[in-house]
């Protein structure tokens, strides 16, 4: 179009080894093209030398604040911690059976789930190269288990395609990587590569289309007991009389490709949602529960911040008890780690310079809902076979991940009905009643599983923009939001530090909350031992 040799561009390379190859062949070409990396986490952090007394104040008990306070009270600084919730780990948050929580609006949910049952709002999964989280639940003995991110038995689904009826994973990525295979194993014969690709490497690619593809000796994709390895069977080999297994029919590649449904086969390319994924055992806030307890008292909870002041010797923060909030209180301490969301701090009195006052300002940050569901049975396992796993929908919903605990058992089960990260749909759900957004889950999630209604026993709807404590889900930096303004909300103003999933290249994750609050008390204890 622009007179370019038509040579495959690595983004594109990339995304047809993701697509027929699967995630790890993916990753193994992202890491050789230099594109993906391992965390810079190289261990517990070593803060050397005495800081003779020094006081510092956190704000905010999330991971970022309550990693900060941990280590510099292991370093041997004095610490206090303030939060404004009732409970220590912010976001790193799990709802059971009798919790309850207002949003903005007044409106107030008590989750009704059965015990054992709960919901993760906000973070729900682990990746396997987030080594600095990893190493601190080992340090806290914080339980792991896995999380499944990829079953090939959960579904895609598109209201258009298809008539409406779900496609397993498997299907959908068998085919489209087996016609896709064809298509450049034909190429690959007729010399329309010769340009690009070796004659050697053709013959090597030729076989490796093959395999990946399952085709035929004549490189075809079609119905074949070698297909069906991969997309599953017409009937299944079995035992005795029926063991005879029955290729099934391949979905063609035009349907595939209008259905759009291969756009979530990236899903588990990306490489934050590579296998293996883990989450804590009994939810999420095992790692938040994990850190409190390790604190202890440094942690006061219920503590409104309403004022962030500093001068040349000290920072003083103004705050109120939200148990009684008609008498004003301050803290006082030589530093101050503060990690607060900049969605709350952006609206605080705050003594620092422009520069880092025009950073606050620049970061909105993401909606997401998420939506639990209680069902009296597990009838996505009994009746589908589905044992984890996430299935995804071009509904508003977008996804139902199914529990990755309890399998197999009869009785009661919680699903995430609905995940909504940002865009039209979340601020659609955002603005309706809780129970509004509950009710449509169900509507919506019926079309993948029929028994949602007749099943459905209760829910809860947490929209995070309504989320007092945030105002939204993560920092939603703007390319050039973060080129003109990051570096100036990481640096040390005076006697204050900015620390947080915001403050990282990492946003949304708590791996990024984490590595922030470290790289912020290194930076700045070594200005403590020079002063």
């Amino acid at each position: 179009m622009h007179g370019e040799a038509l040579v495959t561009s690595r983004r594109d390379l990339l995304s047809l080894i993701g697509a027929m190859a699967g995630s790890a062949a993916m990753y193994h070409a992202m890491t050789s093209l230099g594109f993906a990396s391992e965390s810079p986490f190289k261990g517990p952090i070593r803060l050397d030398g005495d800081p003779k007394g020094a006081s510092v104040l956190v704000l905010g008990a999330g991971l970022a604040g309550m990693t900060a306070a941990l280590e510099l009270r292991n370093a041997g600084y004095q610490v206090q911690l303030l939060e404004f919730n009732a409970r220590a780990g912010g976001r790193n948050w799990t709802l059971r059976g009798g919790d309850s929580f207002t949003e903005l609006g007044g409106a107030t949910q008590t989750c009704e789930f059965e015990p054992g049952l709960y919901l993760n709002p906000g973070p729900w999964r682990i990746p396997y190269h987030h080594r600095a989280l990893l190493d601190y639940c080992k340090r806290l003995n914080v339980a792991l288990e896995p999380f499944i991110q990829l079953n090939h038995n959960a579904y895609l689904h598109a209201a258009g395609a298809f008539g409406g009826v779900p496609q397993r994973i498997r299907v959908v990525k068998a085919d489209f990587q087996g016609q896709v295979s064809e298509l450049l194993a034909k190429a690959t014969q007729q010399g329309r590569l010769n340009d690009a690709v070796t004659r050697e490497d053709q013959e090597i690619l030729l076989q490796a289309l093959r395999s990946w593809g399952a085709l035929d000796r004549s490189y075809n994709y079609k119905a074949s007991l070698f297909s069906s390895e991969y997309r599953g069977y017409a009937s299944a080999p079995g035992g005795g009389l029926s063991a005879v297994p029955v290729p099934s029919d391949p979905v063609a590649l035009s349907d595939i490709l209008k259905s759009r449904l291969w756009r979530y086969l990236q899903n588990f390319a990306n490489y934050n949602f590579q296998t293996t994924m883990f989450q804590p055992v009994g939810g999420m806030d095992m790692v938040g529960k994990a850190f409190a307890k390790e604190l202890g008292d440094i942690i006061r909870t219920n503590a409104k911040v309403t004022r962030i002041q500093q001068n040349d010797r000290s920072v003083t923060v103004t705050f109120v008890d939200r148990q009684r909030p008609a008498i004003v209180q301050t803290a006082t301490a030589d530093w101050c780690v503060c990690s607060i969301p900049l969605s709350i701090l952006s609206q605080l009195p705050l003594d620092v310079g422009p520069a880092v006052k025009a950073a606050i300002e620049a970061v909105p940050y993401a909606g997401a809902v998420k939506i639990g569901l209680q069902f009296k049975r597990r009838f996505w396992e009994e009746d589908d076979a589905i044992f984890g796993g996430i299935s995804y929908t071009d509904l508003p919903i977008r996804q139902i991940a199914y529990p990755n605990t309890g399998y197999n058992r009869s009785g009661r089960g919680v699903l995430l009905g609905a995940y909504l990260f940002d865009g039209a749909n979340a601020y659609e759900f955002s603005a309706m009643p809780p129970a509004e957004r509950v009710a449509r889950a169900v509507e919506f999630g019926a079309a993948i599983h029929p028994p949602y209604k007749s099943e459905f026993e209760n829910g809860i709807a947490v929209a995070w923009h309504r989320v007092p404590f945030t105002l939204g889900c993560s920092g939603d930096w703007s390319e050039e939001a973060r080129k003109d303004h990051y570096a100036n909300l990481c640096q040390i103003d005076g006697r204050i530090v900015l620390a947080g999933e915001h403050a990282s290249a990492l946003p949304a994750w708590q791996e990024g909350a984490i590595l922030s609050a470290l790289d912020a008390i290194s930076r700045l204890h070594e200005r403590v031992m020079k002063t």
